[in-house]
């Protein structure tokens, strides 16, 4: 028979080293547990015009659950909390806008109309990434669609001015 020095609690398996409820180890105290015999106290005869007396309270300083020295159960820690990133939409759909231009704008002058956008989402997107930083990035991306942007305008410049010298070069040959 094992003893728990903590709780008091007696355990009649032999095999048990540490206490189930809370984890110390027992003691063996050699001696096969019984049960105490209680004795009901003998009947107290009352009279008719006696008054009860109050029955003593016990301290609740002297009074102790066992069970208030046993640690808490094992909780599992809280789940990591979700931290959204940092909002880039303007930044990306600015380098979309950009690269489309450049790529796909030069059919039906398609990249007249997604350039300019590029440009002006790219220029409002770093805008608020400088006011505030914590809230939004893609600075890169942002700055890849004014780029691309301007690109498309600088070869259609070029390619303007290349046509415009062509047809001006064939009409002084003309005279």
């Amino acid at each position: 028979m094992k003893r728990c020095p903590t709780c008091s609690q007696i355990f009649e398996d032999e095999w048990l080293t540490f206490c189930t409820t809370d984890g110390s180890p027992l003691i063996d105290t050699g001696e096969l547990y019984q049960q105490p015999t209680v004795v009901a106290p003998p009947p107290v005869e009352t009279r008719e015009d006696a008054v009860p007396q109050p029955i003593a309270e016990i301290a609740p300083a002297d009074y102790r659950s066992p069970l208030q020295n046993v640690p808490p159960t094992w909780q599992p820690p809280p789940p990591p909390r979700t931290v959204a990133g940092p909002s880039q939409n303007l930044a990306v759909w600015s380098m979309v806008l950009g690269l489309v231009s450049i790529t796909l704008g030069w059919c039906c002058s398609f990249g007249l109309l997604t350039a300019p956008l590029a440009i002006v989402l790219g220029i409002y997107a770093l805008s608020q990434i400088k006011s505030d930083p914590n809230r939004y990035s893609g600075r890169p991306l942002a700055i890849t669609g004014i780029v691309s942007g301007g690109l498309y305008f600088v070869l259609l410049a070029i390619i303007v001015l290349i046509y415009g010298l062509g047809i001006l070069l064939s009409g002084l040959n003309s005279l």
